[in-house]
């Protein structure tokens, strides 16, 4: 299995608002729908599909910070979902590492930051792995985490 990450676009839009997670995690991540939109609004957002080989598996968004701004040097990885139905085969960790590996590549990031809803210990102990520490913020109640690059 080979896990990439590929744009949106209009032949995979329709398959990427099809996705959803669990019911009992709604709470957890905002729909593919609502990330869609708000990527019409912030135009620099980075929407990815999550690819196991041929088949979508799900969804991940970032942001690189403007260079004028607080958080300049940084990129903000908003959205992780990987749908109901492919969960629990580690796609969430080889999408992590390719979001990572693309991110990394990108000459004005400095760190990367993701935060998380504190009842998604399964997101926690996943970005934990990957190098992520506590910042000791809350962010809209989310739990922010940063790695440095």
């Amino acid at each position: 299995m080979t896990v990439t990450l590929r744009p949106i676009t209009r032949e995979n839009l329709r398959e990427c608002l099809r996705l959803h997670v669990a019911p009992d995690q709604d709470e957890f991540v905002a729909s593919n729908a609502v990330s869609l939109a708000q990527c019409y609004v912030f135009s620099d957002w980075q929407p990815r599909a999550i690819y196991a080989d041929d088949t979508m598996v799900g969804f991940l968004l970032y942001d690189p910070a403007d260079a004028d701004s607080d958080e300049a040097g940084a990129v903000w990885i908003h959205r992780l979902m990987i749908g109901q139905q492919h969960q629990g085969q580690g796609y969430g960790r080889a999408a992590m590492q390719a979001a990572l590996a693309e991110i990394r590549a990108r000459p004005d990031c400095q760190r990367i930051k993701i935060s998380f809803v504190p009842a998604n210990t399964a997101a926690e102990r996943l970005y934990a792995s990957l190098g992520f520490a506590r910042t000791g913020r809350i962010l809209d109640e989310e739990v922010e985490m940063l790695l440095e690059v």
